[in-house]
């Protein structure tokens, strides 16, 4: 019989498909920077048609790591999104595991590799 690998895992199996997604963790970030965000400016900033910033926005908001506020300025109708403490939490834990990764990738390059 053999010994278990004490070895911890490979930081990449700890990255949430749930956050990792480009447009979602694009999504967490930029709320995370402004802590409230209309639906629109996301729009524009990620360069989305709404129907697909709406489609990640439901993901995120489904897993509670956004809420969803819909209201009116003015006549107009907007949707604000605004980060929950578990989006901040997950996006922290993911941004550290990308770190991690970077730093292994930094550790084991040659100086002609960087």
């Amino acid at each position: 019989m053999t010994a278990p690998d004490p070895s911890p895992a490979h930081p990449v199996t700890g990255l949430d498909d749930v956050v990792h997604q480009r447009v979602r963790l694009g999504i967490l970030t930029i709320t995370h920077e402004a802590r409230r965000v209309e639906f629109g400016y996301l729009r524009t900033q990620l360069q989305l048609t709404a129907g697909n910033l709406s489609q990640h926005v439901t993901v995120l908001e489904t897993a509670g790591l956004v809420e969803v506020e819909k209201g009116y300025e003015g006549k107009r109708g907007r949707t604000w999104i605004t980060l929950t403490a578990a989006g901040d939490q997950a996006l922290a834990e993911e941004i550290g595991r990308l770190k991690q990764l970077i730093a292994r990738v930094e550790t084991t390059s040659t100086p002609e590799e960087r």
